[in-house]
């Protein structure tokens, strides 16, 4: 009498195993068209029946982080909280950019007259953290005394070139941006692939970038220049070498502002001679562009240097080219 019942129950058992197998079947197709659509609909493309696909917009985020390939010369990327600054009660910064991994480069702008000045820092990122902390103190210090810009002044504060560097570290591992690359070796002027180590920076590897301007945030920085009349620039850097007018050899009106800043600080000028050639710099790019500029150091890699640099911004809004 079981063998009956048997044979009953295996007939039911294949037809259940049939059935399942079916709706596998079936949802597997409905996976792989949905599959195969999707990308068609995200690129509004034209579905079978000829009907367009709407467009997708992806939800929006605060800022895009890009797919980063990175330069095989590039220290590790480990994340640590960038330098904060938030201005109270005072000039909101302008974001014209964002770096590689997306971080924003602000500015901040005093004054509404016709001569447009500019400091720039942190081009060397967290390596050089105390000029971010410099370019802090003296935004916060002109917000609190309007009247340290003269009428005829527009000055602008470019805080931190290099977020990225910043974010990483506050050691040499800061120095590069997110691909490795040394963003005072990559402006389009006077620009190397490489250069000889001797009395330069070797202390962690770096790069001038794949080619000239090749950094976003390099191009970042020469779009906001290109854009303004910038009659003459401050980069910071630090430490202790000194004053570095822009231009190969160094222009006239460039040696004029340094020559100033160094009747009135301890900075040395002209500044010290290690047999280094410096290629792709900022102050040679500011120069090209009608500027006079100079790269100029602070005393060492902890301090800002407050007092003396307040003497260095009269110097600089008070610049005649």
């Amino acid at each position: 009498m079981r063998a009956p019942r048997r044979q009953k129950n295996a007939g039911w058992v294949i037809l259940a195993w049939s059935l399942n197998g079916i709706g596998c079947a079936a949802l597997l197709t409905i996976l792989v068209l949905y599959l195969t659509e999707r990308p068609a609909q995200a690129a509004g493309f034209t579905n079978p029946q000829g009907t367009p696909y709407p467009t997708i917009t992806p939800a929006p985020t605060s800022f895009y982080l890009p797919t980063i390939t990175p330069n095989p010369r590039s220290t590790q990327y480990v994340e640590y909280t960038a330098t904060p600054f938030f201005l109270v009660n005072g000039q909101k910064s302008n974001v014209i950019g964002f770096s590689t991994s997306g971080r924003p480069i602000e500015v901040y702008t005093f004054g509404q007259g016709e001569k447009q000045l500019m400091i720039v820092a942190g081009i060397n990122g967290g390596y050089e953290w105390n000029t971010i902390a410099l370019a802090d103190q003296l935004i916060t210090y002109i917000n609190d005394h309007p009247e340290a810009i003269p009428s005829d002044v527009t000055l602008y504060i470019l805080r931190d070139l290099n977020p990225d560097g910043d974010a990483r570290s506050h050691d040499i591992d800061g120095r590069v941006n997110a691909r490795g690359v040394d963003l005072n070796r990559n402006f389009p002027v006077n620009w190397a692939p490489t250069w000889g180590r001797s009395g330069c920076y070797d202390s962690s590897p770096t790069t001038s970038g794949s080619g000239p301007a090749s950094e976003p945030e390099t191009r970042i920085l020469m779009r906001f220049i290109t854009s303004h009349k910038i009659q003459a620039l401050i980069s910071y850097h630090s430490a202790a070498l000194g004053i570095f007018p822009g231009g190969d050899p160094w222009d006239e009106n460039s040696k004029r502002l340094a020559q100033a800043i160094a009747n009135v600080t301890t900075y040395p000028y002209p500044p010290i001679n290690t047999g280094c050639v410096y290629t792709g710099t900022l102050a040679d790019y500011a120069v090209s562009q009608g500027i006079a500029a100079v790269d100029m150091e602070l005393t060492n890699h902890k301090d800002t240097d407050f007092e003396m640099n307040l003497k260095t911004l009269n110097v600089l809004v008070n610049f005649i080219k």
